[in-house]
């Protein structure tokens, strides 16, 4: 696990909303779904020692997973054509 890396909820969550500013994408307002994905990043990082994307199949190849690592290759696309992320947690910015 790189040091400095989020492993707490809080800490977790201070770095989902950062990479949200940096992108220019807005997090879930549902306070519930935000919260269980932030939770499913801190069991995937303390399980598997990476923020492997709670809605994705890891397939055990560290080489592979490292496409489905929060935030993932398909989050632009998946916000870009469907207004989110498959997890629902980055959202396209309010119009």
């Amino acid at each position: 696990m790189s040091e400095g890396e989020p492993v707490t909820e809080a800490e977790m969550h201070a770095w989902v909303e950062r990479e949200a500013e940096i992108s220019g994408f807005r997090l879930n307002p549902d306070e519930r779904q935000l919260k269980t994905v932030v939770k499913g990043l801190v069991r995937n990082r303390e399980r598997f020692g990476a923020r492997y994307c709670p809605c994705r199949i890891r397939s055990g190849d560290p080489e592979k997973d490292a496409a489905i690592v929060c935030p993932c290759v398909h989050r632009d696309e998946e916000v870009a054509t469907g207004g989110r992320c498959h997890c629902n947690l980055f959202h396209a910015p309010e119009p």
